[in-house]
C-alpha cells in the first residue's frame, strides 16, 4: 500500500512546459522526409452524381504529383468491406472516394497531391468536377412526422426504457401541466487544432502515422482493415491533440486520404483540413424535443414525457442517449420516454461533449424551471422535492450520490437564498437581473485497458499505455497515480501514451479515460510493488522479511513497515543489490461487471447561474456561475477544475452563441467559419466558481473515480435560459438565446 502523497493534490501540468515552449508536436507538425501535401476538394451540391473529373488539367501543372478521387481508387482501398470504426453507428459508414454519388453537402470528392502544401492548395482551386444534382432534403422540420425509432445504435447507446406507470392517466389528472418544446439546430466541435494526418514512408508498405485522434488504436485498426497492412505496418502516433470534443473519435477522411497517397506515390505524405472543412463531417444534431409535466398539489410529480426527434444521415443511423436521463434524474412514477431519427442529406452527427445529456437536460431543465413557477414552488425547493434516491429506469440504487449536497453547496456559495422569485423584480442600475438554476446526470463509466511500468536501477519509473490527452490532464493524474503507488517522487516517473506499439488503451471519450488508465496503471504499479517487495525481503538484513504487502507502505522512495516506518528499504538501493537492471511489469485491467449489475454509477452536478439584461437592447451578459459537481475522488483539482471551467464556457456558449445555420436551398451549412460561427471570448466570460462535492465510492472501480469531462457542461445552459426568464419574462425555448428573440 502507499500513503498519500500526490492523489487528491493540486498539481502543475507535466507536459505544461513542452507545450509552451513549442516542444509538444501535433499531427500537422512533424517534419518527416521527402514530404509531400494534399489539399481535399469538397463539394459544392448537397445532392447528386459526379459525371466527370477534369483532373489532367491539374496533374498537368508542375509540381502536382496526383489527383485522387473514385475515377483512379485502387482496389487496395478498403480491403475489409465490412469494417465499421470502434464508435460507429449502426449502417454502412461513408467510405471517401469510393464512388461518383454525393451524399452531402461539403463531401471530399477529390485530394490533390503536390510538392508543397501552397500548390496543392492552389491546384485544388483549378480543378473542374461537373455534377449531375438531384433534389436534397436538409430541413428536420419537413421530417416531424416522419421519425422512426432506430433499430442497432452505436456502443454505449441504451434504448428509452418501457414506459412505467400509466402517464397519461397521471397527466390528465395532475394539478398543474406544463408542455412545451424546446430546440437546437446543429453545433460543431471547433477544436482548436484542426485535422491532420502526417504518413511517413519507411518503404515496403510500413508507414509512421502521426494522427489527430482521440484514439491512437482506433485510427490504427481503421487504416489496417481498409488498407490490408498489418498492425507492425501501420504504427500510429497521436501524443498530443489540441482538443478534440468528441469529433476525434471516429478516423476522419484525411487519414485515409494521406494513407492512399503515401501508399500510392511511395513516400510521406500529409493531408490538413482547413476550418470550413471541419464543419464537413460530424456534429451535435439538430433536436426537436417536447417536454410534458405534470405535478400533485404537493408540488411532486405525477407524470413526466419526453420525446426526442433529431437528425441522421441517408446512410448511418446515430443514436444518443437524449431522453434516459429525465426517467433517472427526478422521482417520478409514471414516466414515458421516447426517442425518434429522421433521415436527412447530411453527414452523420457524432459525439460532442455530453452527447445526448447535454441536449436532454437542457429541455428537462428549463421544463423542470417552469414547472416550478406553476405549482408555485422555488426552483431549488422542488428539485428537492423531487429528489431521486434511487435510479427508477434501472431500478437499482445508485453506487453514491450527493446531488442533493451539490444543490445545498452549490446554493449557499452563490447566495440563492437571496432570489426574489418574482420575475423582472431584480435590478443592478438599469440591467435586469436574473437567477436561474439547472442540473445534470452522467455515466460513471471504466474501459478495459493495458499498462506497462519499468522501474530501473535508478530509481526511475516508467508507464505506458497508449492512452490519449486531448487536453485533459491525463498525463500528469496517471503520473501521479503511479508516484503515490509506489512511493517515489513526481520527477522520478515518466509516462508515455499515444502511440500504438504502446500497451493498448480505450479511446478517450465518455468520461472513462481517468477510471480506465489510472486504475490500470494503479494495478500494474501495485503488482510492480509485489514484486519489488521480494526483492527487497531477499537483501541483507532486510527489515521487511517477514512482511507481506499489505503490511508496508510505499512513501518517500521507501518501502516501510506500517507498524514501525522507521524499518525502512530505500526503494533505489532494492535493483542494484538485487543485480538486476530493471523491474517490468505489464498488465490488462478488466472492470469488475458486478457492481454495474447491482448499481447504478453516475456523476451528478448542480449549476447556478446569474445574467443580466438590458431592457431597452436585449443584450445578455452571463455574470457568474457556480458549479457544484459530485464525481466521486477528484485526483487534481487542478485540472479537474480546468475540466468544469471549460464545460461552463461551452455551456455559456451553447446557451448565448452556437448554431450551425443551413440555408436549406443549397443544403450546406453557411456559417462554417469561426467568424460566423460563434463561440466565446474572454470579454464574455466572467466569474466562474467550482466546486467539488466530496464523495467517496467504493463500487463504482477500485479508486473511486467517475471523471469530469462531461457532467461539469450538464445544465449549464438551462441555468442561463432560466435565469433570462427571471429577468425578462420571456422564456426561451430555442436556443441560442438571442436578442431578436428578447426583444
Amino acid at each position: 500500500m502507499s500513503t498519500t502523497n500526490y492523489i487528491g493534490k493540486p498539481t502543475s501540468r507535466v507536459e505544461g512546459p513542452a507545450k509552451v515552449t513549442g516542444a509538444a508536436k501535433y499531427a500537422a507538425e512533424y517534419n518527416v522526409p521527402d514530404l509531400a501535401y494534399g489539399y481535399v476538394v469538397s463539394s459544392p451540391i448537397a445532392k447528386g452524381k459526379i459525371t466527370k473529373i477534369h483532373a489532367d488539367e491539374v496533374r498537368a501543372i508542375p509540381g502536382v504529383l496526383q489527383v485522387f478521387s473514385h475515377e483512379n481508387v485502387p482496389s487496395l482501398a478498403w480491403f475489409d468491406r465490412s469494417y465499421k470504426d470502434d464508435v460507429a453507428p449502426g449502417g454502412s459508414p461513408f467510405r471517401p472516394l469510393q464512388g461518383a454519388e454525393v451524399k452531402y453537402s461539403q463531401q471530399p470528392v477529390a485530394v490533390v497531391i503536390a510538392e508543397t502544401f501552397e500548390l496543392a492548395r492552389y491546384a485544388a482551386s483549378l480543378l473542374r468536377i461537373d455534377y449531375d444534382v438531384a433534389p436534397h432534403d436538409t430541413d428536420l422540420e419537413t421530417k416531424r412526422d416522419d421519425g422512426f425509432e432506430p433499430g442497432r445504435g452505436k456502443t454505449g447507446w441504451v434504448p428509452p426504457p418501457k414506459p412505467r406507470g400509466n402517464p397519461n392517466e397521471a397527466l390528465k389528472n395532475a394539478v398543474h401541466k406544463v408542455e412545451g418544446e424546446y430546440i437546437h439546430l446543429t453545433q460543431h466541435h471547433n477544436p482548436m487544432e484542426m485535422f491532420a494526418s502526417t504518413v511517413e514512408w519507411l518503404g515496403d508498405k510500413k508507414l509512421k502515422i502521426y494522427d489527430k485522434t482521440q484514439g491512437a488504436f482506433n485510427s490504427q485498426q481503421y487504416v489496417t482493415k481498409v488498407f490490408g497492412l498489418s498492425k507492425d505496418d501501420a504504427q500510429v502516433i497521436s501524443k498530443y491533440t489540441g482538443g478534440g470534443f468528441g469529433s476525434g473519435l471516429r478516423p476522419q477522411y484525411q487519414l485515409f486520404m494521406a494513407v492512399l497517397a503515401s501508399l500510392e506515390l511511395k513516400r510521406s505524405v500529409r493531408v490538413s483540413l482547413t476550418r470550413q472543412q471541419m464543419f464537413s463531417f460530424g456534429h451535435r444534431p439538430h433536436t426537436l424535443q417536447y417536454v410534458e409535466l405534470g405535478t400533485n398539489a404537493d408540488g411532486t410529480l405525477a407524470a413526466l414525457h419526453h420525446h426526442a426527434l433529431h437528425e441522421t444521415s441517408q446512410f448511418e443511423d446515430y443514436t444518443e442517449n437524449v431522453v434516459n436521463w429525465s426517467g433517472m434524474l427526478y422521482q417520478c412514477d409514471n414516466v414515458k420516454l421516447t426517442y425518434q431519427l429522421a433521415k436527412l442529406d447530411v453527414y452523420t452527427p457524432q459525439d460532442m461533449r455530453a452527447p445526448g445529456a447535454a441536449t436532454g437536460s437542457f429541455a428537462l431543465e428549463i421544463a423542470m424551471d417552469e414547472m416550478a413557477y406553476a405549482a408555485g414552488l422555488d426552483p431549488l425547493e422542488f428539485r428537492l422535492r423531487n429528489y431521486a434516491e434511487r435510479d427508477q429506469n434501472a431500478d437499482k440504487p445508485f453506487s453514491s450520490k450527493k446531488l442533493r449536497e451539490c444543490y445545498h453547496e452549490g446554493a449557499a456559495k452563490f447566495g440563492w437564498d437571496k432570489r426574489n422569485p418574482e420575475p423582472r423584480s431584480m435590478r443592478d442600475g438599469n440591467m435586469l437581473v436574473g437567477w436561474g438554476m439547472g442540473g445534470g446526470v452522467w455515466d460513471a463509466s471504466i474501459q478495459k485497458c493495458a499498462a506497462k511500468v519499468t522501474l530501473t536501477a535508478d530509481g526511475h519509473l516508467n508507464v505506458l499505455s497508449g492512452a490519449n490527452d486531448i487536453g485533459t490532464g491525463t498525463y500528469t493524474i496517471i503520473t501521479q497515480i503511479a508516484a503515490e503507488t509506489l512511493g517515489l517522487p513526481l520527477e522520478a516517473v515518466t509516462f508515455t501514451l499515444g502511440d500504438t506499439t504502446l500497451p493498448e488503451a480505450p479511446l478517450q471519450g465518455g468520461s472513462w479515460t481517468a477510471a480506465s488508465v489510472g486504475n490500470a496503471v494503479k494495478e500494474t504499479c501495485d503488482k510492480l510493488g509485489e514484486k519489488l517487495l521480494k526483492l527487497a525481503q531477499k537483501m541483507a538484513g532486510s527489515p521487511l522479511k517477514d512482511a507481506s504487502y499489505e503490511d508496508v507502505q510505499f512513501v518517500n522512495g521507501q518501502i516501510r513497515l506500517n507498524a514501525d516506518p522507521t524499518q525502512a528499504v530505500v526503494i533505489r538501493d532494492v535493483l542494484p543489490a538485487s543485480g538486476e537492471k530493471e523491474l517490468t511489469v505489464e498488465n490488462t485491467m478488466m472492470p469488475n461487471p458486478a457492481s454495474q449489475l447491482t448499481h447504478s454509477l453516475h456523476a451528478h452536478n448542480a449549476v447556478f447561474a446569474e445574467v443580466k439584461v438590458d431592457p431597452e437592447l436585449g443584450t445578455v451578459h452571463v455574470t457568474r456561475v457556480v458549479n457544484a459537481v459530485a464525481a466521486g475522488r477528484i485526483l487534481n483539482p487542478k485540472t479537474a477544475r480546468s475540466q468544469v471551467l471549460g464545460s461552463v464556457v461551452w455551456g455559456i456558449s451553447m446557451a448565448m452563441m452556437e448554431e450551425t445555420v443551413m440555408d436549406h436551398g443549397f443544403g450546406r451549412y453557411m456559417n462554417h467559419n469561426l467568424s460566423e460561427y460563434h463561440v466565446p471570448v474572454c470579454a464574455d466570460i466572467h466569474d466562474i466558481e467550482v466546486i467539488f462535492v466530496e464523495e467517496e465510492d467504493d463500487k463504482v472501480n477500485p479508486l473511486g473515480i467517475k471523471g469530469l469531462g462531461e457532467v461539469g457542461l450538464l445544465g449549464v445552459a438551462a441555468a442561463i435560459a432560466n435565469a433570462v426568464y427571471h429577468a425578462t419574462g420571456k422564456r426561451i425555448r430555442n436556443l441560442p438565446v438571442s436578442i431578436d428573440k428578447l426583444l
